[in-house]
């Protein structure tokens, strides 16, 4: 079998070289480039600053190169990077803007557009007494070191902000930062704001789980589960009791406007809303059981999973489950697929849940929500 080839004479070269290594070329995006670090949080806030990173990317029409998912396992002294397709699918963020994976970025384009010794690295100021000082601490320096990145300069970029939906933000950063000059953006952090914008928060749709988490959630369910069927997240580890000690003095926490609303129009932060009491659990959770006339009950938990207490109230009448071994990427593949959700307003976790139900129309609800208002009604005015 013969094959033949109508080429340009000095195409011919390039079309010999890619068929003898099997693999076609990648092109150059001459619009440039976003990397960053998701050096702030765990899953849950990586969450939220990658979907505003996203829009940020397709403001600039830049390809968004897919960071690893920071992880800190077992209070080892540097975080570890897990590869972003690892728990999503790329091929479906195409639909919405252009995106490479780092590993592919740095292996197969930095060597050409963005070598060592020209690698600058942005932030809005310094970072101690030189420049970005983008790799001092953990996971900025395990992060850059996965994939041998060194910087050679530091570009300050305040007073710019990130605003993917203004074109007048949009526009003074493409005439300070063209591509010609600056192809590739690389920040110290992701170029989004926290909590996510509400605008960005439908992107969500595009993040599609791996094969491999999907495989787990569905045959779990399959094995484990009579449906109907509620998920529950609980958040009650002791860092996360220490976190709601603080309540007073913070009128918005975490992810805690996607329940309070941007300016705490939906009720005030409470103490009982970050870290609901064991009735306020159990008797949600039996109005939802009665409502949706749930044969299983899911518990994805950090810490406590009240098995016990939920088994007292219900009297084996329901089926409390968990996955095990933990795997909280499984656990929220499962909670997305519940009959109904129920979560934490203040939790960045039950918020990428949240997310996720809303895109499907699923519905969810929160522990100890809607609070009850100190703030004096109409009437009684």
């Amino acid at each position: 079998m013969t094959c033949s080839f109508l080429l340009y004479p000095g195409v011919l070269l390039t079309v010999l070289v890619v068929l003898s290594l099997g693999v076609l070329p990648v092109e150059v995006d001459p619009n440039g480039y976003i990397l960053y670090c998701p050096c702030m949080g765990r899953f849950g806030n990586q969450a939220d600053h990658f979907l505003g990173s996203l829009a940020f990317a397709r403001s600039l029409n830049r390809t968004l190169a897919l960071p690893a998912w920071v992880e800190f396992r077992n209070h080892a002294p540097r975080s570890t990077q897990i590869p972003f397709d690892t728990y999503f699918q790329v091929a479906p963020l195409q639909e919405y803007h252009r995106v490479i994976t780092m590993e592919k970025f740095m292996k197969e384009l930095a060597p050409e557009i963005w070598p060592p010794g020209e690698r600058t690295v942005f932030c809005y100021s310094k970072r101690g007494n030189s420049g970005c000082d983008a790799k001092q601490g953990n996971p900025f320096g395990p992060f850059w070191d996965t994939y041998e990145v060194d910087f050679d300069h530091s570009e300050l970029y305040g007073p710019l902000y990130f605003a993917p939906h203004s074109q007048f933000e949009t526009k003074r950063w493409l005439d300070k930062y063209p591509p010609d000059k600056y192809p590739v953006m690389a920040f110290t952090g992701a170029p989004a704001q926290f909590p996510v914008n509400p605008a960005d928060a439908p992107l969500q749709k595009y993040l599609k789980w791996s094969k491999n988490i999907e495989a787990k959630a569905t045959k779990f369910i399959k094995e484990n589960v009579e449906k109907p069927f509620i998920g529950l997240h609980l958040r009650n580890g002791i860092d996360w009791r220490n976190a709601c000690d603080h309540v007073e003095q913070s009128p918005q926490m975490f992810a805690s406007p996607q329940c309070l609303g941007q300016r705490g129009e939906n009720g005030p932060m409470t103490y009982e809303l970050c870290f609901p009491s064991d009735k306020t659990i159990i008797r949600q959770v039996k109005e939802a059981v009665k409502k949706y006339k749930a044969k299983t009950v899911f518990v994805a938990t950090d810490q406590r999973d009240m098995m016990t207490e939920l088994g007292d109230a219900f009297k084996k009448k329901v089926k409390l489950v968990k996955f095990t071994p933990s795997d909280p990427h499984v656990d929220l593949a499962i909670l997305g697929k519940a009959d109904f959700f129920l979560g934490n307003c203040v939790s960045t976790f039950t918020a990428f849940a949240k997310r996720e139900r809303d895109v499907n129309d699923l519905p969810s609800g929160f522990w100890a929500f809607p609070t009850k208002s100190k703030k004096k009604t109409k009437e009684e005015l």
